[in-house]
């Protein structure tokens, strides 16, 4: 989840090795570090805390690398050890030359440690990362050549890493390796950059190679170098990326959370471009290889996400039963990967990701992919090392996600879900023509309605300052927006840090109805349709046990008045596209009452955007 960077060229290198950080800030916060090769020898530089902490040591010793061009850095979200100076990144060897840069988990480093203490080597940190500077520096001492140095120690190693690293004694080289865990190199002219993902390098260059597992780069200020496992020099594969610099502007929006939401409209518009034409024309997803016959025998489908992406796998499981007539099972791939895999050549696995390196979620679609299955991919990063596992592919293009709480992404997954099952659906002829056309011409009109939520927030803003100083929040709904209850919560929790649970309503009545009274508020999310009756009926059940009442729905019932407190309404909606519409207030009453505590509401603690850790 960590995130480093690394610059090897002719401009300042602190300054890119802070930029950098700062655009990986999201992936961990805990304490940041850089390392810098200096005239004399490599000088390192640590904070706990954010960059800032960082920025201000540096600002203390600038003098000293005022002409370095070249060093590593590195974000940190902790695993193993608590988040001080001393457990801080970048880590060195025993003499001081070898300095290291780690994301991931070395799963081994205790057996590792042993043997290494046994060398003479003597540990000063609580890391994991520690033990592969020591065994790096062994190696060194045995090749006397940095690059092999690296090589033969991975193949000690188990477990995740993305690695960089340098050595005094080789004051021209920069070498990268990975496994299990993001790793890119931005090609300049005479330069280039390591990093954890996209952002860190877009300000500099939009050409890039991605590392695959084992790869290990070599890099001078005049040359780049590619070896596999054995040390074999391979062909180089430089892409060009997609992403723009102004991606990681805000915009005039006071946080990147307030802009992602705002995007959203926009987000949905570019992912019908070319797939959704009219509610007349067919839909086309170009992406998914599943042949039509394949497809049409299809009977049994896995979803398999985490977080965030895992609600939006249940609203898919639920479209897709709707429209198809296909049995879904969705699972965490925090549980998926550690049980027997049931699936076979004959199931479809869909796995989620906003990231596409989800650790988790990377190892169970490995899992199926391993049985037989064929493997589809929604995500938010073509570039992945998810969608390069991908038999099939539907990336939902909805940009750099720079807020840590998912947002846009959240909304562009739950929309590729309905292309998916609305396509799966014509193929199989499981829907009524005149059902088809009219859920895709109102999947067109979802932007503008979107839009009129986004235009009038006003009572979503009082609403949220009302109960900002709640301890605990309960969200509840029924059908197909029991996962939005459980999305909205998340979102609270996450950001404001409020303890916020969503049920399904009917279970209220089966135990958490005791924790009901006048201090809870209970969210009921209430859209017309199947449901609307007997969610009334619930909420009223919460009404009678005085807990304080909110509505999101888009009934216009003046008896809604008589029971909840605080009502917001939403455009008219038919029941199954809802969660397009349910969402995005339940996340700007997350981001309100956030903002109104005073939350860090970008980065909130504890968590970072990519878990590539499992």
């Amino acid at each position: 989840m960590c995130g480093i960077v690394g610059y090897i060229g002719n401009k300042s290198v602190v300054d890119i090795l802070v930029n950098g950080l700062s655009q990986l800030e999201y992936r961990g916060y805990d304490s940041a570090g850089v390392a810098v090769q200096t005239s004399s020898k490599i000088k390192v530089y640590k904070a706990e805390g954010k960059l800032e902490n960082l920025s201000s040591v540096l600002m203390q010793h600038k003098s000293e690398f005022a002409d370095s061009t070249m060093g590593i850095g590195h974000i940190r979200w902790a695993t193993h050890g608590a988040p001080n100076v001393i457990n801080a990144h970048p880590h060195t060897c025993n003499c001081g030359n070898l300095v290291i840069v780690h994301n991931g988990i070395i799963e081994n480093y205790k057996e590792l440690k042993v043997k290494l203490e046994a060398k003479g080597a003597k540990f000063r940190s609580q890391t994991d990362t520690e033990a592969v500077a020591h065994l790096i520096a062994y190696k060194y001492e045995e090749t006397k050549d940095l690059t092999e140095a690296v090589r033969l120690a991975t193949q000690e190693l188990d477990g995740a890493y993305a690695l960089c690293v340098m050595h005094n004694n080789e004051k021209n080289k920069l070498i990268a390796t990975k496994r299990n865990a993001p790793l890119l190199v931005g090609v300049g002219e005479d330069e280039y950059y390591v990093a954890s993902d996209v952002p860190a390098i877009i300000p500099y260059t939009k050409k890039a190679m991605y590392l695959n597992d084992n790869q290990i780069v070599e890099l001078s200020r005049s040359e780049m170098k590619l070896f596999n496992s054995n040390g074999e020099p391979i062909p180089q594969k430089v892409e060009i990326l997609p992403w723009e610099p102004v991606a990681l502007s805000k915009m005039g929006y006071k946080h990147f959370m307030l802009k992602e939401i705002h995007e959203q409209p926009d987000v949905i518009r570019n992912i019908l471009v070319g797939k959704l034409h009219s509610a007349d024309s067919q839909i086309t997803l170009d992406e998914v290889k599943l042949d039509k016959q394949t497809l049409k025998d299809l009977n049994r489908i896995q979803i398999i996400a985490c977080g965030t992406s895992l609600h939006a796998a249940m609203i898919g499981k639920y479209i897709i039963e709707n429209f198809c007539g296909i049995a879904v099972d969705v699972e965490a791939s925090s549980e998926y990967i550690y049980r027997k895999t049931v699936t076979d050549k004959h199931t479809l696995v869909i796995g989620v990701s906003q990231s596409g390196e989800t650790a988790d979620t990377l190892t169970a679609i490995k899992q199926a992919k391993a049985r037989g299955s064929h493997i589809l991919i929604i995500t938010n990063r073509p570039d992945s090392a998810m969608a390069r596992e991908a038999d099939s592919l539907v990336p939902v293009n909805a940009g750099i996600e720079v807020s840590v709480a998912a947002t846009k992404s959240y909304i562009a997954q739950l929309v590729s879900f309905y292309l998916l099952a609305l396509y799966m659906a014509e193929i199989k002829g499981s829907l009524d023509e005149s059902v088809l056309k009219s859920l895709k011409s109102e999947l067109t009109l979802v932007p503008q309605k979107i839009e009129q939520i986004l235009s009038h927030k006003e009572d979503i803003q009082k609403c949220a300052q009302h109960y900002a100083n709640t301890k605990d929040f309960i969200y509840v709904a029924r059908g197909i927006n029991f996962p939005t209850a459980l999305e909205g919560a998340l979102k609270l929790k996450e950001i404001s840090y409020i303890n916020a649970t969503g049920y399904p309503a009917g279970e209220l009545k089966h135990g958490p109805i005791a924790m009901l009274d006048e201090s809870m508020p209970v969210l009921s999310i209430l859209m017309k349709g199947s449901v609307y009756e007997k969610l009334l009926s619930n909420s009223e059940e919460a009404k009678a046990r005085n807990a304080r009442m909110i509505a999101l729905t888009n009934s216009t019932s003046e008896k809604l008045k008589e029971l909840f407190e605080f009502i917001i309404e939403v455009p008219d909606i038919q029941e199954l596209l809802s969660p397009l519409i349910a969402m995005v207030p339940l996340q700007l009453i997350a981001y309100y009452i956030a903002e109104y505590l005073g939350k860090d509401v970008d980065q909130p603690r504890n968590l970072a955007k990519s878990v590539t850790v499992e």
